[in-house]
């Protein structure tokens, strides 16, 4: 018992951390799009092959052991990465047909699906504060991302659906990362694997005739986008660096010690980071109302790790 207290502080200091990488993903994404018009999934795609070609050759040169896993987990891993992908589409597909605002709200409905598919499937509890928890960090959400401009939803019922399935998959990733840890499996061990499968997966996407997807490529040259712009390579590298593969592996962390709806609660601060690095980088001003969503998010997670230590005692 009283190791739970520094097992459970360290889950949401690792969980903080991963939402401040995270945050920056729109920095780096915001950059490629405008400066280099990469199609989205060819971005996801490059994405996910520099987390496995980062992290494979340092694995294997100071832990090998990470890189194997038992056979019978294959499958498992398979479907964990298709999840990923099908969240990355998704998502992106949410920012073009509904704007980064409103699509960052939905994707935040993560912590909602997650708190109710943990309560399903992995018998996490759901109580008062988890639920005030919710419920703050969802209006946060909105009011750091600006949703208080309705007219954005008019007529897009379609990207609307497409920005909440983006949510729901986001969940299933969590749900997933904290099966992972009740199987045993090593968190980094996961992100590799993971990625793999993703970068796979969004690769046959990609190579589908035609284009099918919105942001996918029409021919195979597209894959190579980017083509000579040194510059441009190395934005996408520090995008898989430091959002993905600080981001993402240190919130796979924080799953192997929270529960998957606490750790999603907690790494719904991204978007008040992101507002503040907004204001630092790119020169947005935070409003009235941004501040006192980024107080709501929060909120909801003092409230929530408050109210563990409490049972805890």
């Amino acid at each position: 018992m009283p190791q739970a207290q520094p097992a459970s502080a360290r889950g949401y200091a690792v969980a903080v951390v991963a939402a401040l990488f995270l945050s920056t993903t729109a920095i780096f994404i915001r950059h490629l799009t405008l400066t280099y018009a990469i199609p989205a999934l060819v971005l996801a795609l490059w994405r996910d092959v520099f987390v496995v070609v980062t992290l494979v050759p340092v694995f294997a040169a100071a832990k090998p052991s990470l890189l194997r896993i038992p056979v019978r987990h294959v499958p498992y891993m398979a479907v964990y990465g298709l999840v990923l992908a099908l969240f990355n589409s998704l998502w992106t597909l949410s920012v073009a047909l509904n704007g980064a605002a409103v699509a960052t709200v939905l994707v935040y409905s993560s912590g909602a699906f997650a708190a109710i598919l943990g309560r399903v499937f992995l018998k996490e509890r759901l109580g008062w504060a988890k639920v005030a928890a919710v419920v703050m960090s969802l209006l946060g959400c909105a009011l750091v991302a600006g949703l208080l401009e309705l007219g954005s939803w008019k007529g897009n019922l379609a990207g609307v659906a497409i920005g909440i399935a983006g949510g729901l998959s986001y969940a299933l990733y969590s749900l997933f990362g904290r099966s992972a840890a009740n199987r045993g499996l090593d968190p980094w061990t996961t992100i590799v694997y993971v990625f793999a499968f993703a970068a796979v997966f969004l690769f046959l996407v990609n190579c589908l005739p035609g284009a099918p997807l919105p942001g996918s490529s029409r021919t195979l040259g597209d894959l190579m986008w980017l083509g000579a712009s040194w510059r441009g390579w190395l934005v996408l590298f520090l995008l898989a660096a430091i959002p993905t593969v600080g981001g993402f592996g240190l919130y796979t962390v924080s799953l192997s010690i929270l529960p998957s709806s606490v750790a999603s609660l907690v790494v719904s601060l991204e978007p008040a980071f992101t507002a503040v690095f907004a204001f630092i980088i790119l020169g947005e001003r935070l409003t009235g109302i941004q501040l006192a969503g980024a107080g709501l998010i929060l909120g909801g997670v003092v409230v929530l790790r408050a109210f563990e230590g409490r049972s805890r005692r």
